[in-house]
């Protein structure tokens, strides 16, 4: 199968957790055979890529982010004959398969650290990185985990520390042993010979520490602290780039790649994506969803939609020329973008459409995470019992058992920001179990699923469900404006109105007119707008064919699509 070069620009991404998206064999886990009877419903969405969160063989401490074999599926999910039923499913209604690649680190219970934590001498002791305590018998140095704690982990046996930049069940791999890399090329190679068409590349900007792992510099007297200048695009971090794409992701000319870099700025973004020797079609940075102080900050709330849609503005300038952009407001590790980015209960419906308007309008190539499409919200679980996210839990002790924090005040936070928002089970129906299981599901569904199931919405014309159909489509039908088409911003003052054009080569230009908040907005066109004969393309109200006066007035999370003639 030839896949065009640059399909990537042109697509829309679905991406699936498998362990909430459909079980099918009855254990309470969803599953590929789930997948698989649901494939009509993504076509009917239109999506054109599907891209599965990890479903290698895996203990489950990071809900499969520690692969214990790359090469084999985890049982709950499935055999690789589902998975390969699952590939052709998908390639015969005309869509893509992608698959997540975690190579900055394993499970410890994966074959190689299992005989590199067995001796010092260990033909694989250097398939990770250990080193000897300090002198007081305490870590080799003082970064803290993204998950919480030391990110060093004393194996007794052996006498020395093993990094984890993560949960200590996932040892991280030593990228400067050459034998590491090429363990890895080999498995990648082996996926692109079993048809996959493209990898999200899990922290791949982690994957070069410096050589001399040193103490980070200390910060709020915390004991552990972040030592990222020494791990983040790290010192050898191109060269890995560039030797991965040579050796592994060249077999196959055109797969869609996609990075996820924490921490990465506009500038980076452009030459890890403009480059083609560095095989990486587009990133995903964080700068917008870390706004509120993303996971890492459980108790900042604070954001306005000038500096939301300012950062929006800032990648989209950036990478107009160079580079590609991703876009993205949900994922897996993300709370629901409606609860936090729009209004989940009396404007639920419109602002969801308002984001999914902006995703959808912006130049870069639209994500869309299983239920966005259907305004899944937030849940507020009654207890941390409930929650099965580790970094959730480990983010509870900390702020609770070790820094006095009230309970009820942990648990609202838990309640805007954790991983588990976005995993409780997709809601297909208002029966037992959002439809998503017969059995007790793995994690609590969310109660609102009687109102907001996909069963209810695929009939509903008015539906979120219905909107992200009309988006994709129109994407589809007008690429030179809204794939390729020039992006230019106006009335960036504008405390909640996010406006701005997109410019065909042919000089076809549209307008997008975004209120962001709950507040009827007002905004005067521009002059060289104002008097330009309109075309009403799509809006999340009922529109009027008119737009004859010089002022406009935008209702809550209202979003307006016009071609001006």
């Amino acid at each position: 199968m030839t896949i065009p070069s640059n399909h990537w620009r042109e697509a829309v991404v679905y991406q699936i957790y498998p362990r909430s998206f459909m079980d099918a064999s009855g254990d309470g886990i969803g599953d590929l055979r789930g997948i698989i009877g649901k494939l009509d419903y993504l076509q009917r969405l239109g999506v054109d890529v599907v891209w599965l969160s990890p479903i290698y063989r895996s203990p489950g401490d990071d809900n499969g982010y520690d692969i214990s074999d790359y090469q084999a599926i985890a049982e709950e999910f499935g055999t690789m004959d589902d998975w390969r039923e699952l590939r052709d499913g998908l390639h015969a209604r005309g869509m893509k398969l992608v698959m997540d690649l975690v190579i900055n680190h394993t499970s410890d219970e994966h074959p190689w650290f299992e005989a590199s934590r067995a001796s010092r001498d260990n033909p694989y002791r250097d398939y990770y990185i250990w080193r000897d305590p300090k002198p007081d018998g305490s870590e080799p140095n003082n970064w803290v985990s993204v998950f919480g704690g030391s990110a060093w982990q004393l194996d007794e046996a052996t006498g020395q520390y093993y990094l984890h930049l993560f949960s200590r069940k996932q040892p991280d791999l030593n990228w400067n042993n050459s034998r590491v890399r090429e363990s890895l090329y080999d498995m990648i190679r082996w996926w692109i010979g079993q048809g996959i068409d493209g990898f999200r590349m899990d922290v791949i900007n982690y994957i070069s520490k410096t050589e001399a792992l040193p103490d980070a510099a200390e910060h709020g007297g915390s004991r552990y602290a972040w030592g990222g200048d020494y791990f983040v695009s790290g010192p050898r971090f191109l060269e890995f780039l560039a030797e991965m794409n040579e050796q592994a992701l060249s077999a196959r000319p055109g797969l869609l790649t996609v990075g996820e870099m924490p921490g990465v700025n506009p500038e980076q973004a452009r030459l890890y994506t403009g480059n083609p020797s560095y095989g990486m079609n587009m990133v995903f940075q964080f700068e917008h969803v870390d706004i509120d102080g993303g996971g890492g900050d459980w108790f900042r709330t604070g954001w306005s939609p000038r500096e939301l849609k300012g950062i929006f503005h800032k990648w989209q300038l950036a990478l107009a020329e160079e580079g590609w952009n991703s876009l993205y407001l949900n994922n897996h590790d993300q709370p629901r973008a409606v609860s936090r980015f729009g209004q989940d209960r009396e404007h639920r419906g419109v602002s969801a459409k308002m984001l999914a308007t902006l995703l959808h309008t912006l130049k870069g190539t639209p994500y869309i995470y299983q239920g966005e499409e259907l305004g899944m919200t937030n849940t507020y679980f009654p207890s941390i019992r409930d929650y099965r996210d580790v970094a959730t839990r480990n983010a509870y002790v900390e702020q609770v058992n070790q820094r006095g924090v009230h309970p009820a005040r942990m648990l609202e936070a838990i309640h805007r920001k954790s991983r588990d928002n976005a995993r409780t089970p997709m809601q297909w129906t208002g029966g037992a179990n959002a439809g998503f299981t017969s059995a007790t599901p793995w994690i609590g569904i969310n109660p609102n699923y009687r109102e907001i199931n996909a069963a209810q919405a695929v009939d509903d014309p008015h539906s979120v469900f219905n909107y992200y159909r009309q988006l994709i489509a129109l994407r589809k039908a007008h690429a030179d404006v809204l794939v390729y088409g020039r992006y230019e911003a106006f009335a960036e003052w504008h405390d909640h109105i996010y406006a701005y054009t997109r410019t065909a080569a042919s000089g076809e230009r549209w307008v997008v007119l975004l209120n962001m908040t709950a507040i009827d907005s007002w905004l005067q066109l521009p002059d060289y707008l104002r008097h330009e004969a309109r075309d009403v393309i799509l809006g999340n109200y009922e529109l009027k064919a008119e737009w004859d006066i010089m002022e406009l007035s935008l209702r809550p999370y209202e979003a307006r699509v016009y071609r001006l003639r």
